[in-house]
C-alpha cells in the first residue's frame, strides 16, 4: 500500500514553507464551519504531541482573536499562542504564532470551490529558532514532525469529509 500524500516543502527568504492542498467532497460552507471552530484543532493534532486547547470555549473566531494552546513538542511540554490575524469567512483564515516553539509560524488556510466540492490549501511560513541549529534542526526533525502532523492531519479530515 502506498504512502498517503503529504504536503511538500521548500525553503524560502524568511525560512521555510509546507503547502498541502486536499480536495475534499463538501460545500465550501460546511467545510469552512468545521475549520472556522478552533475546538475542532483537536481533533486535526496527532497524540504525541499532547495538544490541549487551554483559551475558555466557545471560541469567537475574527481578527485578534487569541488562542492558547499547550502541546509537548519533542517531550517537551509548552504553551503556544496564536492570533488570529485574518478571518475571511468563508474564503480564508490566517494564525500568527505570538508565543512558541518556531521563530516564525504563519499559517494560511484557504478554501475554494472545485468540482465535487472543495479545495482546501494550507500553506505554513515558518522558521525554527537558534538560526544556523534551527536550519540543521529543520533537517534533522523539524520537518519530518510537520510532515507526520500535516499526514495526519490529511487522513482526519477523510475520516471526517471522505475523499475526491
Amino acid at each position: 500500500m502506498s504512502k498517503p500524500a503529504g504536503p511538500s516543502f521548500q525553503q524560502t527568504e524568511r525560512g521555510y514553507r509546507l503547502i498541502q492542498e486536499q480536495r475534499i467532497p463538501q460545500s465550501r460552507e460546511r467545510v469552512w464551519e468545521f475549520f472556522a471552530d478552533a475546538v475542532n484543532l483537536e481533533r486535526l493534532t496527532p497524540d504525541f504531541l499532547g495538544f490541549q486547547i487551554l483559551t475558555p470555549l466557545p471560541i469567537e473566531m475574527h481578527p485578534g482573536t487569541l488562542i492558547e494552546y499547550r502541546i509537548a513538542l519533542y517531550g517537551l511540554p509548552m504553551k503556544w499562542q496564536t492570533e488570529i490575524s485574518r478571518f475571511d469567512p468563508p474564503s480564508s483564515f490566517v494564525d500568527v504564532q505570538l508565543k512558541g516553539p518556531y521563530a516564525l509560524w504563519h499559517h494560511s488556510h484557504e478554501f475554494a470551490d472545485c468540482p465535487g466540492g472543495t479545495l482546501m490549501t494550507d500553506v505554513v511560513d515558518y522558521r525554527p529558532p537558534l538560526g544556523p541549529l534551527g536550519s540543521l534542526a529543520n533537517v534533522l526533525f523539524v520537518q519530518r514532525t510537520l510532515d507526520r502532523i500535516f499526514r495526519y492531519r490529511r487522513e482526519q479530515v477523510v475520516a471526517e469529509f471522505g475523499a475526491l
